[in-house]
């Protein structure tokens, strides 16, 4: 979840909404790729998730980390909430998952070193106080109760207000867990044709990483039950967004969108003030009833931007988010895909080809099959084993044709980060269908081996 926003100053024109996201135009020389992870902690001994204060808690891992690593501290009303470091953040999910919001890079060599080196650190300070951390889409036992809710204000707001909009925000909030990374573009144009590419390939990601076939101790007949969250969560600001395809698509389309989209609160000198359910177009208008004629900063609008939750999400650069959190390497295949298929101009255009086709109506089935039957889904005439099959050569392409090298030169480019994705396609299986084999199979049924199988 976003931290939040600062350094903008009043809105005094309607054009300095669309102006904001404007201002994140890039020179490609100048393009980062920021990769975000999400895991869950637990008590090594009791697989029960750890509570935010004591011995075995968030609390413990966020000062160790401190302590032996000289990261610094984000606090919020007195409690520690974050940690940050040359450019990265640590975060605490509203259920406690530990989130790194990684720094902006040019490499996915370099990406993949980031996560290496923060696993390794978080590993180091788990192990000293008898902890682990999974990454997984979806808490595979634990109940919403279990999960107790961070001190953040934003997550106080949220938890309350998830209750009166679709049936399943709260379990989003406790117990998902996502990697995505965010994507930047030169123009207007490139990013709608970004945008359109990564909302209509989506489901590829959620497809290729599934994996939350668990929740609440038991198999929930889905391959990304992640996914079913998300798609039964607030019809307001979730979704595939059918505007974006549309004729005129571009930055004050989205504002537009955006402006639409229910508020959750203004922060002020350290607190959420719960502006729930109003309407930031009030807020421009200074009929905010929250904060009576007082009117927006661009802190605030920036602010807002992060409480949509579409499959892809557009502020300052491009959020790419369909895609459930998940074993070591696929933390540094999700970065590889879509830079593969966004940051090479070949790439993106043949993954425009491959997709401009297509209906809102195709591209909602794919995102349920994705979710619901993974590889195996299908829509109409379209195999998902064999679209993301082509999706991933169009990745392979776009990564050679960057030609980024590590290793000192002697890895010539970034392909090679593809490799648990290949073998996901040569074998016909995701991570969720792998945890469902163990579960049938060696596991006999006894969902706790999952924690020593696959922590980090």
């Amino acid at each position: 979840m976003s931290i939040p926003q600062s350094g903008g100053g009043p809105i005094e024109r309607h054009e300095q909404l669309a102006e904001y996201l404007a201002s994140g135009c890039k020179p490609k020389e100048d393009w980062r790729i920021g990769t975000e992870h999400e895991k869950f902690g637990y008590c090594q001994d009791t697989h029960r998730p750890l509570p935010y204060e004591g011995e075995r808690s968030i609390l413990a891992v966020l000062n160790g980390l401190r302590d032996r690593y000289g990261w610094a501290e984000v606090r919020e009303g007195g409690k520690l909430i974050g940690l940050t470091q040359n450019g990265a953040n640590i975060s605490l999910e509203p259920g406690g998952a530990l989130e790194l919001s990684g720094a902006p890079l040019e490499t996915i060599h370099q990406t993949c070193d980031e996560v290496n080196e923060h696993l390794r650190e978080v590993k180091s300070i788990a192990d000293d106080i008898g902890v682990r951390f999974i990454g997984l889409g979806a808490a595979p036992e634990w109940s919403h109760e279990e999960m107790p809710l961070m001190p953040k204000g934003r997550y106080k707001l949220m938890d309350n207000y998830m209750q009166t909009v679709g049936t399943a925000g709260r379990s989003m909030m406790r117990r998902t867990c996502t990697v995505q990374v965010n994507l930047d573009f030169s123009s207007e144009a490139d990013m709608v044709q970004k945008m359109r590419v990564a909302l209509a390939l989506q489901p590829v990601a959620t497809a290729l990483f599934a994996n939350s076939p668990f929740f609440e101790g038991k198999p929930n007949g889905m391959k990304s039950y992640r996914s079913w969250i998300w798609r039964n969560l607030d019809d307001a600001r979730t979704g595939m967004l059918p505007f974006v395809f549309e004729d005129g698509f571009g930055f004050e389309a989205w504002v537009q969108y955006v402006l639409d989209v229910p508020m959750y609160f203004v922060y002020r000198d350290g607190t959420y003030i719960n502006a729930l359910g109003q309407s930031f177009r009030d807020f421009l208008k200074g009929e905010l009833p929250a904060l009576p004629g007082e009117t927006p900063t661009l802190s605030d609008w920036a602010d807002h931007l992060t409480t949509v939750f579409p499959e892809a999400r557009m502020k300052k650069y491009i959020e790419m988010r369909g895609a459930d959190g998940g074993p070591w390497r696929r933390l540094c295949a999700l970065p590889a895909l879509w830079v593969g298929l966004t940051y090479d101009q070949e790439a993106l255009d043949a993954a425009w080809d491959l997709v401009k086709g297509w209906d809102a109506e195709t591209r909602e089935g794919l995102r349920v099959a994705a979710g619901e039957q993974g590889l195996h889904g299908k829509v109409g005439n379209i195999s998902m084993h064999d679209l993301a099959r082509e999706v991933v050569a169009i990745a392979d392409l776009g990564l050679r044709n960057r030609a980024r090298p590590g290793a000192g030169g002697l890895v010539p480019d970034e392909t090679h980060f593809l490799n648990a994705l290949k073998d996901s396609l040569e074998s016909g299986k995701t991570p969720a269908d792998e945890l469902l084999e163990h579960y049938h199979g060696d596991w006999n049924g006894d969902l706790s081996k999952i924690y020593k199988a696959y922590s980090y």
